[in-house]
This record gives structure tokens, sequence and C-alpha cells, in this order.
């Protein structure tokens, strides 16, 4: 293991875990017109999209993301494109997918998917989004200040801390993006990139103890 992907104390576990609890929306799973995978580095959306899919939970099926400096070596023809491929090994029919290429950020996963749907004829009321577990409370704040008349659910791989650790395989790495995402929630409401999260105390607490402890790749300046 290398250091970036060197083991994290105890004492860095309990608030990761905190944060990571935090950032889960635990809607309860229901019917929705569509769902929009968020491309990010982990396939675990595309699979997650197409277990929920195979149930019944949705007929349209939206992947969104270009690359970033996280996928470019891993997905170098785009995250949405590798996600759809993902799902379609899975077993979702491709004429249930639509695809946005270009999406760089998560407004852009909102605004651009928004505008696929709408050039093939799909107006949704009620819209699922697939992300990664820690993500699910920015993209439901970001979603709803960018398209407040719709409905908006979430859902992830429905993994506990360590064992979603295990499948990224690098602590190091989650824990960075788990102090990025909890970053945003405060931040971006002041921007007007999404609306307002209240943050526990405990949960703001844990947050600054990680960033002291070295966990800053992924904040912004």
């Amino acid at each position: 293991m290398s250091d970036d992907q060197q083991v994290i104390t105890e004492g860095q576990r309990r608030p990761a875990e905190l944060i990571w609890d935090y950032h889960r929306m635990h809607h309860e799973l229901r019917p929705v017109d569509v769902a929009i995978g968020l491309g990010s580095h982990d396939l675990g959306v595309a699979a997650r999209s197409a277990e929920l899919y195979r149930a019944g939970f949705f007929p349209h099926l939206v992947f969104t993301g270009g690359t970033s400096r996280t996928t470019a070596k891993v997905f170098p023809r785009g995250e949405a494109v590798h996600f759809r491929e993902h799902a379609i090994d899975l077993g979702v029919p491709a004429a249930a997918i639509l695809l946005e290429p270009n999406a760089g950020n998560t407004g852009q996963n909102i605004t651009l998917s928004r505008e696929v749907l709408a050039a093939a004829g799909i107006h949704p009321t009620r819209v699922l989004l697939v992300s990664k577990p820690y993500m699910e409370r920015r993209s439901f704040a970001t979603a709803r200040k960018l398209w407040p008349d719709v409905e908006i659910l979430c859902a992830s791989a429905p993994l506990e801390f360590d064992d979603y650790v295990k499948s990224i395989g690098d602590e190091k790495l989650v824990l960075d993006m788990l102090v990025g995402d909890l970053q945003r929630v405060i931040e971006y409401p002041k921007l007007g990139f999404a609306i307002e999260q209240e943050v526990p105390e405990d949960v703001r607490a844990a947050y600054e103890s990680l960033i002291c402890e070295g966990f800053t790749r992924r904040l912004i300046s």
C-alpha cells in the first residue's frame, strides 16, 4: 500500500464515519420518471443504477460526466461513456440510456442532463440521483437549487463506510472526498450553487478535525 493509500487511524475513522452518515440522505426508494447516474471515479454508481433499473424503479436512465483529474486515467473516454457500457453489461437495454458526456461538475451534471432529457421529449416530475454514497447530500442540494420544480430523491450503493473504503481501495482518497464534499455543502449555498443544508455541530467538528489531520486534497480555495 502506498503512502496515499495509508491505513487511517481509529481517531480518524470515527469523524469520517460521522461525516459519511451525514452525507447520505436516507431517502426511501420509490418509482421515479428518470434516474441520473452522476459520473465519478466510482463505477459502483453505474452498477447501482443498473440494479435499480432492473428492479423497475424507472424507465429512463441518464449517465452524465466527462473527465476530471480523478477519472481521466480510469475512464479515458469519459465517465458517462464508461458508466453506460458497464450498465449495458449488467443488463440495462441501450435504448433505455441517454448519454450526457460533457459535464465537468455537479451543477453541469444536473443542467446538461435536464437538456438531454428535454431533447428526448422527457419532462420528469420526480428524479432519482444515483451517486457515490458521500455525494448524496451535495447532489440533492445542487439539484434542488437548479431544478426546483422537480421532486429529487437520492440513492447510492447500500454500503457501510468500511465496506465502501475497501471497494475503492484508497482510504486517504475517500477521506479527502468526504471532507471536500462537506466543504462544498457548506460553501456552495453562499455562491448560489446549492440550497442551504443544516450541518450539525458534531459533523462540523469532525470536518475540522480531519482538515487538521491533513485530509485537504479535495478542498476548494
